[in-house]
């Protein structure tokens, strides 16, 4: 497992990338989502005496191959 928190310029903030790799057939894109929401909320809460009104938003699985489903690309990303 690898993670990647990169600083974004354009406004306070961190993108948080995770990839797993495995032989398995199923589950391995849960392991990558916890990853990143592990990392978002240890940055909330290294952060948060700092500044309370860190929001932790959009979570999505980016890409997978393999696995019983198959491959899958997100296409468009939601701003719900």
């Amino acid at each position: 497992m690898e993670v990647l928190i990169t600083p974004l310029p354009d406004l306070p903030g961190y993108q948080i990338q995770a990839q797993v790799k495995t032989k398995a057939e199923t589950g391995v894109e849960m392991e990558a989502l916890t990853a990143v929401s592990v990392a978002a909320l240890t940055l909330y809460d290294m952060a948060k005496g700092l500044e309370k009104s860190i929001q932790i938003k959009q979570i999505y699985l980016l890409s997978k191959s393999g696995g019983q489903s198959g491959d899958y690309t997100l296409t468009k990303v939601s701003n719900n």
